[in-house]
């Protein structure tokens, strides 16, 4: 296996710090072993910087700039010192020590927000881990320092600008770990060595006021530092800048922590001081220091509020709108509905003929012109106080408070029908319109989306909904009425499908099965409504409807401690093409406290295989953090060129090459050959629709260690699974 080369810098390199104590102090070898170090982590940097050619390289240069003027001034030290025996102080050492800390401070700061935004929450926070490293400085360095006149003024004047330039430091190195986009290992890197080198120059600076340092593990410290920058820039995630998918302006538990413990910095300091002599207590320091903490919290809390207040308003404004046509969406409409259900309210529902082959030729881009095209006609020609909505895919409604003549309906579908420019072409598309009015919201839905069936069903003539359609038509367009109904009334549930290791058995996933119970029906199967949802749009309320419930039930099974390490939600090609589909996705993780790497995304082969919008959307997944699995893999078009194209993770591998597997001959050559590509890619394959211990043992040999069947376990509802989980996770069988 070939180990990337900065993780063979840093291992080398690490050691070399590591056994720095193991030679002689203050010897010529010391001192070469030192700027050897010291010199290499800048080499490593030049190497990085060229090889990768990052976005941001004037910062990388700066910064490896600022650490040869580090490690220029340790070279000046050590001759200084073996040529006069003894090093005076100051010195020019001092001069490129003290020159190098400006900038490493402007080259973190602009490596570590490199987009120059000014996140008000994220500086303070920053100020307030400053100020308590401030302090610590202030009473054991600056203050001293200070108050012995005996000393001449330059002398002071350099050992106070040690601690100075840490304090500044602390304020670049404080905003990158504050900061939530600096996730990536390079950054990572960077921060741990920055860290590193503040925290010897603290232990340095206080033991060398009171004559106690010695160096030893304090240098290993600094030669860490350099060992941990060195691998930062030869990462390749140096390249990219460092930014989030998803900011979700919220303190986590570990930026709390730290912030505590600084905030709690300055009573700490009283204490110990007054421990020791209360008499030496630095009352002006600690007291300016408390008051500056406390106001600065202040401002944090007043700052989250502000923002939460901000925050609410725009996703209460963004709970009521489509995101792409600005028209009030699916949930709007129904609540302005149910308030105008006192009257005698009139829904018109409309469906667009030909977007699904517009979207297929020219793609999901011209799609959304053509969108927001229709809704802005729409607009324009609904008369005063009517409410126009996008309800889902291309279908739309519009609201009048009262009962309307079928004259606007034929206005709205002439309008529709005149060309659309999108794209650079002159596009036309239809609309099938259905009218219905009635006092129950979830009836005259109902009845709407029967009369919209009819009027596609004739030709796309506006129809108004009368009872004998209900009998009249189609099978199709009873249950696709039926779907929006079961959604208001919920009668959908969700079922779980162990995932297990083998040969354990034991739980490690769990996939999310919706099932609908019928009233009338009974057991409908999701091969028949799920395709009428599909067809008629409701597959995206369905869809969001599906995620939030499945989050919410890991979620509780996760404070019960019986969660799997991860849950699949199925996710269909139009839910992908869905403008907004990944926010969503990332505002119900962070709505049920879920994280996203413990969601599992399941795309079909068909889904993805269009390109578009809907790879876009799983790659947007995959920077959240949500895993991707292909299912049915093997049974789609071009699987194997979707493996180059998709950051998919899990190959989910379909039943049909799993049936024969235990017979002799060419039955089980394809699952051969799917496990040895998985296991090529470095992907993980579930061996989907395993059937009997048989099946099971024979695909452990082939090489498969994850499997899902009626073997392993039924779909079950959310109450009975954690007596599975639990008793197979203790179950080595």
């Amino acid at each position: 296996m070939r180990v990337p080369g900065w993780a063979a810098w840093l291992v080398v390199a690490a050691v070399a710090a590591l056994c720095f104590p193991l030679v002689p102090d203050d010897t010529l070898p010391a001192k070469i072993y030192v700027n050897t170090v010291g010199l290499s982590s800048v080499a490593a940097m030049v190497v990085g910087i060229v090889r990768n050619r990052p976005e941001h390289w004037r910062a990388w240069a700066l910064f490896a700039a600022g650490v040869l003027t580090f490690v220029s001034g340790d070279i000046t030290y050590d001759v200084t010192e073996l040529r006069l025996g003894e090093y005076p102080y100051p010195y020019w050492a001092d001069l490129l020590y003290l020159s190098a800390y400006p900038l490493l401070w402007a080259s973190l700061s602009r490596l570590g927000n490199p987009r120059g935004d000014r996140e008000r929450g994220a500086l303070i926070d920053a100020a307030i881990i400053s100020t308590g490293i401030g302090l610590i400085f202030w009473v054991w360095v600056v203050g001293p320092t200070l108050q012995d006149t005996g000393a001449p003024l330059l002398e002071r004047l350099v050992t106070i600008g040690y601690p100075l330039a840490d304090v500044l430091l602390t304020t670049a190195v404080a905003r990158m770990l504050t900061r939530a986009g600096n996730r990536t290992p390079s950054m990572r890197l960077m921060t741990a060595g920055a860290v590193i080198m503040l925290a010897g120059d603290l232990i340095y600076t206080t033991m060398s006021s009171t004559a106690e340092y010695t160096g030893g593990f304090v240098d290993s410290g600094f030669l860490m530092a350099y060992a941990c920058w060195g691998a930062a820039a030869l990462h390749p995630s140096m390249r990219r800048r460092p930014d989030t998918v998803l900011d979700l302006h919220r303190i986590g538990r570990t930026r709390l922590a730290v912030l505590t413990a600084f905030v709690l910095i300055a009573p700490g300091l009283l204490f110990f001081q007054g421990a020791g002599d209360p008499a030496a207590i630095a009352w002006a320091a600690l007291g300016t220091g408390a008051v500056v903490l406390c106001l600065l919290v202040v401002m944090r809390m007043w700052g989250l509020v502000q923002q939460v207040k901000v925050q609410a308003s725009r996703l209460g404004d963004l709970a009521m709108h489509d995101p792409l046509t600005g028209l009030a969406n699916r949930r709007a409409f129904e609540e302005r509905l149910g308030a105008a259900a006192t009257g005698t309210p009139t829904v018109l529902l409309l469906d667009l003929n030909g977007f699904k082959a517009v979207n297929d030729r020219f793609g999901h881009a011209v799609g959304d012109e053509l969108l927001i095209a229709v809704a802005r006609r729409i607009s324009d020609r609904i008369p005063a106080g009517a409410v126009a909505a996008r309800m889902g895919g291309d279908e739309f409604a519009v609201l009048l408070p009262t009962d309307v003549d079928d004259d606007l309906a034929d206005r709205l579908r002439t309008a529709i029908h005149q060309p659309i420019h999108a794209g650079g072409q002159d596009l036309l598309i239809g609309a099938s319109i259905g009218i219905a009015g009635g006092a129950d919201p979830v009836e005259v839905l109902r009845r709407a989306d029967v009369a919209m069936y009819a009027a596609k069903a004739d030709g796309g003539r506006p129809r108004r909904y009368t009872a004998d359609l209900d009998t009249s038509t189609d099978e199709e367009a009873r249950l696709g009425a039926e779907l929006r109904s079961a959604l208001d009334r919920g009668e959908f549930h969700l079922v779980y499908q162990p995932i297990v290791e083998l040969p354990t058995g034991r739980v490690v996933a769990v996939e999310s099965l919706v099932r609908w119970w019928h009233p009338d029906r009974g057991y409908v199967a999701p091969d028949v409504f799920i395709p009428v949802a599909e067809r008629t749009g409701l597959i995206v309320e369905l869809g969001e409807w599906i995620l939030r419930t499945a989050c919410l039930q890991f979620a509780d099974w996760w404070r019960h401690g019986v969660a799997p390490d991860r849950f699949g939600v199925n996710v269909s090609a139009r839910q992908l093409a869905e403008p907004g589909f990944v926010a969503l996705v990332a505002a119900i993780l962070a709505e049920t406290c879920v994280h996203p790497a413990r969601l599992i995304v399941e795309v079909t082969e068909t889904a993805v295989f269009g390109g578009g919008a809907a790879v876009r959307a799983v790659h947007e997944l995959t920077e959240l953090g949500v895993e991707i699995a292909l299912d049915d893999f093997g049974t789609g078009h071009s699987s194997l060129g979707l493996l180059q194209t998709l950051p998919v993770r899990i190959l989910k591998v379909d039943k049909s090459f799993v049936d024969n597997v235990t017979m002799a001959g060419r039955h089980a050559v394809i699952a051969t050959a799917l496990i040895q590509v998985a296991n090529g890619l470095g992907l993980v394959a579930v061996a989907e629709g395993v059937e009997t211990a048989e099946q099971a043992a024979e695909l452990y040999r082939l090489g498969y260690r994850r499997a899902q069947g009626y073997h392993f376990g039924r779909p079950a509802r959310a109450e009975h699974l954690p007596a599975v989980m639990t008793v197979r996770a203790g179950d080595p069988a």
